[in-house]
């Protein structure tokens, strides 16, 4: 088949979105697909992809507690039907479908089957709810839905009701769980606590460091990495500077391949975040690791870790509560390697062999219902 995926974000700018729709096509390729990806780009971007076609400028937007960098160019319509019409798809997997403009242009233009994939999950879904009847013959033409989680289908089916098929986004096992070094400066002794994301407030940062104020108190072989862009901001170095808070390094972005070795690097990974996560593609990345997990207890990411099994969850927003879970993994070494061992294991159920074919089929459902459209088209027509 000749695919197109379709991102409504700025694809120089890593997120989980744009990583799962690099990693599909990577996955697709391998079985023998042909695909393009279609994505707005920044000029001064420096991606290499080859078979990324870029569309739009993005620029930033606030969403969900996020920043969204996506195009809002409507004049590229034009230039999107024209490529469509020239590449002549077989199938168009367009990710957020109803995120503008590009994703929306896109299924305005299409000719072809069309699959839609929902990630976001933002808490009760107004934002859905209050453009369903500007967004419904949008809907209307997809001809396959896919949701990441029950959260991401619970979000969107409220307002556009359907038969969803839940597939989590895929994680590709084998990298992560390589023997690769850790880094050598973080490796004298002290024990490692690992926090990878943006350096936004949904990602609870925050309470990360309350929590690690306590434990530097009581195990002063301590030590916490940041990894993830941006800027900390005012509150996190507040915090760090009233407690006087030492061995807290930050990072900023890294490579994938650097950010492997931050996993291997750790004994314990913290993910403290606040809420609006659909899925928890970096609680797989820690799993394939082997490291044993404290993280929010939160949709999206309970779906992804069992208490007490991969790790321990905490209410969000508790620094106590975080607190009191890495003490436990800091003072039982054997609890550490057991979870970390069984977290190994649960992330197969990510691995992109196993999802492939679930994928494929939404392909195969998406041009047989188109196909039944066009019969029913040409049938009222005549």
């Amino acid at each position: 088949m000749k695919i197109a995926l379709v991102s409504p974000y700025d694809f120089g700018y890593h997120g989980g979105v744009v990583t799962h729709i690099s990693q599909l096509s990577e996955q697709l390729q391998k079985i023998g697909h042909v695909v393009k990806i279609l994505a707005p780009l920044d000029s001064s971007s420096d991606v290499r992809q080859e078979n990324l076609i870029p569309i739009g400028r993005p620029v930033p937007v606030p969403a969900g507690g996020s920043i969204a960098r996506i195009s809002l160019s409507i004049w590229r319509e034009r230039r999107v039907r024209a490529l469509l019409k020239e590449e002549n798809f077989d199938v168009l997997h367009v990710h957020e479908p109803l995120a503008p403009i590009l994703p929306l242009s896109v299924i305005n233009s299409s000719e072809t089957a069309n699959v839609g994939t929902f990630h976001a999950f933002h808490g009760r879904g107004y934002m859905y709810f209050f453009s369903k009847g500007l967004m419904k013959r949008w809907f209307d033409r997809l001809d396959s839905l896919i949701a990441v989680s029950e959260p991401a289908k619970d979000y969107v089916s409220n307002a556009f009701p359907g038969d969803y098929n839940i597939i989590p986004n895929g994680i590709d096992v084998q990298f992560f769980s390589r023997n690769v070094a850790p880094f050598d400066a973080f490796k004298d002794g002290k024990l490692n606590i690992l926090f990878v994301g943006r350096m936004e407030k949904r990602k609870g940062l925050k309470y990360l460091l309350q929590a690690y104020g306590r434990l530097k108190w009581e195990h002063p072989e301590i030590r916490l990495i940041v990894v993830g862009p941006g800027n900390p901001g005012n509150d996190n170095y507040r915090i760090i500077s009233e407690r006087n808070l030492q061995d807290v390094v930050f990072v900023g972005r890294v490579t994938d391949d650097q950010k492997r070795r931050y996993f291997q690097t750790a004994d314990i990974f913290c993910a403290p975040n606040t809420g609006k996560e659909s899925f928890g593609i970096v609680l797989c990345e820690a799993m394939a690791s082997g490291r044993p997990i404290v993280a929010s207890d939160i949709p999206g990411f309970d779906s992804v870790v069992t208490n007490g099994k991969e790790g321990l969850l905490v209410p969000p927003k508790d620094d106590e509560a975080i607190y009191l879970a890495l003490k436990q993994l800091i003072e039982s070494p054997s609890r550490r390697l057991s979870m970390g061992e069984r977290g190994s294991t649960s992330v197969k159920a990510y691995s992109w062999h196993k999802l492939m074919p679930k994928i494929v089929d939404c392909y195969h459902q998406a041009i047989s219902h188109h196909s039944s459209r066009l019969l029913k088209s040409r049938a009222v027509t005549h």
